[in-house]
């Protein structure tokens, strides 16, 4: 019995594919070959990489049966008209809205067909609700507000004025300024690679997935491999038919509560501790899942593509895995992580316990982790570092600022302290310098976040702007809201994106970014501001002794 197929109208060009059960995602990548479509959690529906139109209308592909959207018009990234792709390009780069550049195409399909049934995107509410069915890790929303923003307002400019008076060649200050100044890619591609650690494109083609991640441009004829229950290998030609002989299931959520793996340490008798401070295990979330393709005899993609991960990668073993079944199988193979796999197999920030006097003294626990220990004590010469063999995922000092950041939260404490300095109208203050020579201040208030930053030659302001705020959010949703649930034998229970308690668009604090002049040789920022963040935030909430401190919730 012949089996029936689809049909479809993907980006104005007709497409049949036989009807197997595949998403709507799976067809466009699998069949279609739309690598602008991202895959960061299917079939968990929850990041809206895979965003696309049907019908001009928002839809999550991942978790969207293509037999329900057959003979309807599908709308990628790839497939706007050349004006909706010019404005929005540049409009997120003008803004600094885009740094990996992979939850991007998805945004930016959401807020087309938005614009085209008439929303008003200049309206902070409206954006907040569009990006209620996204994750964005790198930016931290805030530009993406502003590139909203700003192509509402270049709309309504185009009604009197020609577009060329309108066009964006390079990012303002804020939305609202008029004349847009030239900028220069190449120092903006030097400066995200500074902070990235490695190469980063920031075009226009990374705004809208036309760049190759992890996952992408192997060549026809190349197998997808996911893992099985046991971490065997199953290979087939499309994901789907990888992860149905796999047996994967969808991730869950847990009703178990996260906490602190450590406990705080007990201090001496007829003392007690003047800070203390317990964290629990955390997930970074980065939206490009761990990918890489390989033909035989030769050498893999590079699972950090246009960078991201903050570290999350520094030693992935998708590289060595698809070369190793390139070779067993003896044809290219695509190796595949699932969002699963990247939580369970993911290194995790090392969580701590401490207890100190005011004079620095006292004992800091910490999850065995090479490095960590050092990273600590270098901050806090005088407290006891005993380290933990704890049970659950790997550990590394390789994701952003761990443990310094944690170290530069107790030092401040303490440095409150012994000055006696007492909370005013809960607003903090904390100034910090990196190892590299990054110094950052940040105020923490009732009315959002403050951030001065000398790094050094800016090279381009509004690419230091965007990772300066990225890393604001970042710091200020760890110390309030995220979490991983964790069970006592080590196994992570919290397996869903919407369960890592990563702040959203609607509850991030406004972030204002003041920048040094400097003709100083450029260094890395982001580490400074995300330490100096999470400090003021965390005194600015009175030094509650365990993090999340609760301060944003609703994400979980």
């Amino acid at each position: 019995m012949q089996a029936s197929t689809l049909r479809f109208d993907v980006d104005g060009r007709a497409v049949e594919v036989p009807e197997d059960g595949d998403t709507l995602l799976g067809v466009l990548r699998d069949r279609v070959g739309i690598e602008a479509v991202l895959d960061g959690c299917s079939p968990q529906g929850q990041c809206g990489c895979c965003t696309v139109l049907v019908d001009d209308e928002p839809r999550v592909a991942c978790v969207t049966p293509a037999r329900r959207v057959a003979g309807r018009r599908i709308t990628t990234a790839a497939g706007l008209s050349p004006d909706e792709q010019q404005r929005w390009s540049e409009a997120f780069l003008a803004c600094g809205a885009t740094q990996c550049g992979f939850c991007t195409p998805g945004i930016v399909c959401r807020f087309v067909g938005h614009e085209r049934r008439g929303a008003d995107l200049s309206d902070r509410t409206t954006v907040d609700r569009a990006l209620a069915a996204h994750l964005c890790r790198c930016t931290g929303w805030q530009t993406i507000r502003e590139a909203a923003a700003h192509t509402a307002a270049a709309l309504t400019a185009r009604a009197s004025d020609p577009p060329e008076r309108h066009r964006a060649t390079a990012a303002p200050a804020t939305v609202s300024s008029a004349e847009v100044p030239e900028r220069d890619p190449e120092a903006a591609a030097r400066r995200a690679s500074i902070e990235t650690g490695g190469p980063q494109q920031s075009v226009p083609a990374s705004v809208l997935g036309d760049i190759d991640f992890g996952a992408d441009g192997a060549p026809n004829g190349t197998l997808t491999a996911v893992a099985g229950p046991a971490g065997e290998w199953h290979a087939a030609e499309t994901l789907a038919q990888a992860r149905q002989q796999a047996g994967k299931v969808q991730g869950r959520r847990t009703t178990l509560e996260p906490a602190p793996p450590i406990d705080i340490p007990e201090p001496p008798p007829g003392t007690q501790w003047d800070v203390r401070l317990a964290t629990c295990w955390t997930e970074p979330g980065y939206l490009e899942t761990d990918a890489a393709w390989c033909v035989p005899d030769g050498e893999p993609s590079d699972p950090l593509a246009n960078g991201g991960a903050f570290g999350g990668k520094a030693e992935s073993p998708v590289r060595d895995e698809a070369r190793h079944l390139a070779e067993e199988l003896g044809q290219p193979v695509r190796v595949l992580w699932s969002r699963e796999d990247a939580v369970r197999r993911g290194p995790k920030r090392p969580p701590l316990a401490a207890g100190l006097h005011a004079d620095g003294t006292g004992i800091i626990r910490i999850a065995r982790t090479p490095g960590a220990a050092e990273v600590l004590q270098a901050v806090l010469p005088n407290a006891d570092i005993v380290e933990v063999d704890l049970p659950g995922p790997p550990t590394s000092t390789a994701l952003r600022a761990a443990p310094w950041a944690e170290a530069q939260m107790l030092a401040a404490a303490l440095n409150r302290r012994q000055a006696a300095d007492p909370l005013v109208e809960s607003t903090a203050t904390v100034d910090v310098t990196s190892p590299d020579g990054a110094a950052a201040r940040a105020t923490v208030s009732p009315d959002g976040i403050k951030v001065h930053i000398d790094a050094g030659d800016p090279l381009d302001e509004v690419t230091l702007r965007s990772y300066v705020i990225g890393a604001s959010h970042m710091a200020w949703s760890w110390v309030t809201s995220e979490s991983l649930s964790v069970d006592a034998e080590g196994e992570i229970q919290d397996l869903t994106i919407r369960s890592f308690g990563i702040a959203r668009s609607a509850e991030t604090p406004h972030i204002e970014v003041e920048i040094e002049p400097s003709q100083h040789p450029p260094v890395q920022a982001g580490e400074a501001v995300f330490a100096a963040v999470a400090a003021a935030t965390w005194l600015s909430q009175g030094t509650p002794p365990q993090l999340p401190t609760g301060g944003s919730r609703s994400s979980r």
